[in-house]
């Protein structure tokens, strides 16, 4: 899998990473110690982009950990790294996820 990072996330920081396989979208913090994967089909990650397309672009606020959550899987990261993605999300960095595939 190619994994893909907000250009909103510093170089050589860790982000929130996004990839695809055949009908599978695929969302991981990079300093995850857990190693985590969150995955969702297409339609769902373009859902997902689309609400967050229509929030205010986000604030930095604090660091505390932030935890996303699917039925049986958490990937931990922080408030910083989730608007940085959000900010990319925004930009339409990652609307060829939600593509149907």
């Amino acid at each position: 899998m190619i994994w893909q990072k907000s250009s909103y996330c510093g170089e050589g920081e860790s982000c929130i990473h996004i990839a695809a396989s055949p009908n599978t979208i695929h969302l991981t913090e990079s300093a995850d110690p857990t190693g985590a994967v969150l995955t969702t089909t297409p339609a769902a990650f373009g859902t997902l982009i689309a609400a967050l397309k229509k929030k205010p672009a986000p604030q930095a606020t604090d660091d505390a950990p932030l935890h996303l959550r699917s039925t049986d899987t958490v990937v931990t990261t922080t408030r910083h790294k989730w608007n940085a993605f959000v900010l990319g999300v925004q930009a339409g960095e990652f609307d060829h996820f939600a593509a149907t595939r």
